[in-house]
């Protein structure tokens, strides 16, 4: 009878480790399936930044005819065209202070807009905010000309006004701060602050905006890379070669019967830089703003 109860127990624990080993199998196989597809997906995602950094390293005949897979020798002779073409570091700081400026208006008032939106109820809200909405659904390039004659009207063409100064009004980023504020900031926190004295624009800086910090770092990546990118309206408002951001001077490169492709691409290295190093310092704090609300939670 001993000897039947223990081959018993030895059948039933073998039938629980091969469950278990079935199972680790599995859970095995699925994460490889995952992480082969994660592979798979960043290849894909660095490949064009991995063929414009190879482009730009070869000579215009070997670009035009060529499937080019290794770096060449090219670059320093692309780079020295490219300085005679265009001064390509005047317009990278032309754009650089086009950007971090729009940038940070935007970031500021669309938190504060959102914010007001959320929080406050007043006469016209919802009729305001799907006015603010509905611009959205209007491409800016119908307004081009309307706005190039108000510039005009107000004498700031060929100045940074018209590029930076639209910025505070972003509807994409005053939608998203307030559904971010809805989400995100709880109303038991500002009367909170109301009770301690604060006014609402200290409410809003001291305990408000600390709140929004990760959708801050999310939009200002948008904001960021849209700006740095931005072709159609410094080529329209900016006259002065000398003003021009970095897209228009790379674009300026192409003449009317020949492109320097070495030229240009070296200049879409150098532009794609600042938007690399921004994302690698802004993307920390979307990070650690995520994992602090999980551990919140």
């Amino acid at each position: 009878m001993k000897a039947i109860n223990s081959i018993a127990d030895n059948s039933i624990t073998l039938g629980k480790s091969k469950t278990i080993y079935e199972r680790n199998v599995k859970k095995l196989l699925s994460k490889f399936v995952i992480y082969a597809f994660l592979i798979i997906v960043a290849l894909t995602c660095l490949l064009p930044f991995y063929s414009m950094m190879i482009t730009s390293t070869h000579a215009n005949s070997d670009i035009a005819r060529k499937l080019l897979l290794l770096p060449g020798t090219e670059f320093i002779n692309n780079y020295n065209r490219l300085l005679d073409t265009v001064p390509i570091w005047r317009g990278f700081f032309n754009s650089l202070f086009i950007t971090v400026t729009s940038t940070i208006l935007s970031l500021y008032f669309s938190a504060l807009a959102g914010y007001g939106f959320s929080k406050f109820s007043f006469k016209g809200k919802n009729i305001l905010f799907m006015a603010v909405l509905g611009t959205m659904m209007i491409p800016g390039q119908l307004g081009i000309i309307g706005f190039f004659k108000l510039m005009d009207s107000f004498n700031m063409l060929n100045t940074y006004w018209p590029i930076i100064l639209p910025s505070i009004s972003n509807a994409f980023g005053i939608f998203f701060m307030k559904q971010m504020c809805d989400s995100s900031v709880p109303t038991e926190i500002l009367e909170s602050g109301r009770i301690d004295g604060c006014g609402e624009l200290k409410i809003f800086h001291r305990l408000v905006l600390p709140l929004l910090m990760p959708a801050v770092a999310t939009l200002g990546i948008f904001s960021f890379i849209g700006k740095w990118n931005d072709f159609l309206t410094p080529m329209i408002i900016l006259f002065d070669n000398e003003l021009q951001p970095l897209p228009v001077m790379i674009a300026s490169v192409k003449s009317q019967f020949s492109t320097d492709f070495g030229a240009m691409y070296v200049g879409i290295v150098i532009s794609v830089i600042p938007i690399l190093i921004f994302f690698s310092i802004v993307s920390k704090k979307i990070i650690s703003g995520v994992t602090a609300g999980a551990l919140k939670g």
